[in-house]
């Protein structure tokens, strides 16, 4: 199934996160030798301990919720943080980065989904967000695009329509903050059940576990 997705992925310039959370290090070592580089993790401690024991040449994006106080923990060596919902949280990753003499790569997590969640931004929380940083910068940090998941449910149309409203918000915040930054150029959006959806949609990233490792 991987080279499928793999060939899929690749066929619409697309990057391929094989989301490794809850495997162990010989599943991802597999995936590795076929040639897949990027994997993304949930847990903080569970990416760490990965980290260790596998290749370094491998790019780590931490996928899930992020806790402030985790930060450090990765700081030395994440390729990219996918789900940054808060101006707080983008400080914290900034003077992490400045204590390894690292920029680090990070998304805008949105809540596009008809369900109930804690975390993500909406439109009007992003344009103050980066209002915000417009007056105070933060050097070490580079947002490179923004981040959704959508509802999980049959519903093809529905699944539709919410990427479509991320792409839209991507489009934007791109126009009025980001015009001339070649670097905010991503849209991480479609897992294994819906990632064609999203590529059709615009998704550039896709973040796929059960379709590449089974399930947990």
């Amino acid at each position: 199934m991987y080279k499928e997705i793999l060939a899929y992925t690749s066929g619409h310039s697309v990057t391929l996160v094989a989301v490794s959370k809850t495997k162990p290090a010989e599943d991802i070592m597999k995936l590795y030798q076929s040639g897949q580089r990027i994997f993304g993790e949930n847990k903080v401690q569970e990416m760490v301990s990965k980290y260790e024991v596998l290749p370094n040449d491998i790019q780590w994006h931490q996928i899930g919720h992020l806790q402030k106080n985790k930060v450090k923990y990765i700081a030395p060596f994440v390729a990219m943080i996918h789900a940054v919902d808060s101006f707080e949280l983008l400080e914290v990753i900034n003077k992490e980065a400045v204590k390894n003499s690292r920029t680090i790569d990070v998304l805008l997590q949105f809540h596009i989904a008809t369900e109930e969640t804690k975390f993500g931004l909406n439109k009007d929380e992003a344009v103050q967000l980066l209002t915000v940083l417009e007056k105070e910068p933060l050097p070490n940090v580079r947002i490179c695009g923004v981040m959704g998941m959508a509802s999980f449910t049959e519903d093809t149309n529905l699944i539709r329509s919410e990427f479509r409203s991320l792409n839209e918000i991507f489009t934007s915040l791109k126009n009025q903050f980001f015009v001339e930054n070649p670097f905010f150029k991503e849209i991480s959006m479609g897992m294994s059940g819906d990632y064609k959806i999203a590529i059709e949609e615009g998704s550039t990233m896709v973040r796929i576990g059960s379709a590449i490792f089974g399930g947990r």
